[in-house]
């Protein structure tokens, strides 16, 4: 693929902004993750633990109901059905056999909306890994189910209480946790953020999303490359894994949705391509969102997993390259998409996912066209929050 990384930078972002304390961490991982992740032993236990475990293939549904609202052609990418309801455990598995390779076998992770957190809880159960979650207080508050089930998976939850107390602090804390315990623990960071080989390394953990649906789009119409891959963005790991088969495809235009939350013009957003500007945070060279002075502005969204001033390097240089369009998806936008979607197909979606399915009303398609949008969690998460709009 010519979008790649190069150096631990995809164009001019990403890098290795970390202290020193942590160095000899990354870059052990930096010298061994792609010898080990490309053995073939890994791959086959990796490859089975998806298959008979999470439950992959997850399904390419043409959506009958939505294709006729919109007049085109729209398949939804089912990685809601998988287990634990997210993507996240397509990741959280792998760098969970990652870390046993390296003979690490405590855990720390950070999480916003909870899947990752109850991905990476869940990993660690079945290897028999111990497992610390960083989780912001305001989160723990509003993604209850999640912050149960990870603790009844034996994970300790710890809150974070600094800031807006939400998926940056949680971050902060989980990375300062990581330089105290360096020696045993691995991180397993959620999205394709972080310092170099984590952006490389998780989006090569979730291409297992954009592979299938090349195979699946074969099977049902005789074509691999769709016209749009849709997904929404927060650090962007559900993205880079459905966008990753088409990072160079000529046909297929790939389309990002980020968390405007009450407009980007309100000061309460997490629109980070649309406000944001270059600079470091959590270990990389990306867009953020920060004031005159470089400081980090506190993001907001109705969705915890896209409440994040940042975005993955690899999603700030397809910003930058117009590989990708971003568009910026206000709550209410992403609530009524979700609306649509239970009412036309009997589906309740993430909150985060939802964002991704508002992008239908903004973008014009042809008829003929072949729309994937990937479903990357399910919504039993956030039935609270839908309760109060539905």
């Amino acid at each position: 693929m010519k979008t790649t990384i190069k150096n631990g930078y995809y164009g001019k972002f990403g890098g290795t902004y970390i202290p020193e304390l942590l160095y000899n961490n990354v870059n052990e991982l930096c010298s061994r993750y792609e010898e080990i992740i490309s053995n073939n032993a890994f791959k086959k236990e990796f490859e089975l633990l998806l298959k008979d475990y999470v439950g992959r293939p997850t399904p390419l549904y043409f959506s009958k109901n939505l294709s006729m609202k919109y007049n085109t052609n729209i398949y939804l990418k089912r990685e809601d059905l998988n287990h634990t309801g997210a993507h996240k455990i397509n990741n959280a598995l792998g760098q969970a056999l990652l870390a046993k390779k390296l003979g690490k076998n405590k855990i720390v992770a950070e999480t916003g909306a909870g899947q990752h957190g109850v991905a990476t809880a869940t990993a660690c159960a079945l290897l028999g890994m111990s497992c610390v979650v960083f989780m912001g207080a305001t989160d723990i508050a509003r993604q209850a189910p999640n912050v149960a089930r990870m603790k009844m998976l034996g994970a300790t939850i710890v809150p974070s209480v600094s800031g807006t107390k939400t998926l940056k602090d949680a971050t902060n804390d989980a990375i300062r946790y990581w330089i105290n315990n360096a020696e045993d623990t691995h991180y397993i960071i959620g999205s394709v953020v972080g310092p170099h080989p984590y952006p490389d390394m998780v989006a090569k953990f979730q291409s297992i999303i954009s592979k299938e649906i090349k195979i699946q789009l074969k099977k049902a119409i005789g074509n691999a490359e769709p016209d749009y891959v849709i997904a929404c963005i927060g650090g962007g790991s559900n993205a880079a894994g459905a966008f990753y088969h088409f990072l160079d495809s000529k046909k297929t235009k790939l389309i990002g949705a980020e968390a405007a939350g009450k407009g980007i013009h309100t000061h309460e957003s997490a629109a980070t391509l649309a406000l944001g500007k270059e600079g470091i945070i959590h270990g990389s060279k990306t867009y953020l969102m920060q004031n005159k002075d470089g400081q980090i502005t506190e993001p907001y969204s109705i969705s915890a997993g896209l409440d994040y001033p940042g975005i993955g390097p690899l999603h700030a240089h397809l910003f930058e390259s117009k590989k990708a369009t971003y568009y910026s998806i206000t709550d209410m936008e992403a609530i009524d998409s979700a609306k649509e979607l239970i009412k036309l197909d009997g589906i309740i979606p993430a909150l985060e996912s939802a964002h991704a399915f508002a992008v239908l009303a903004k973008q014009k398609f042809k008829k003929s066209d072949v729309v994937v949008i990937n479903l990357s969690g399910r919504g039993d998460k956030d039935l609270d929050t839908y309760l109060k709009y539905i």
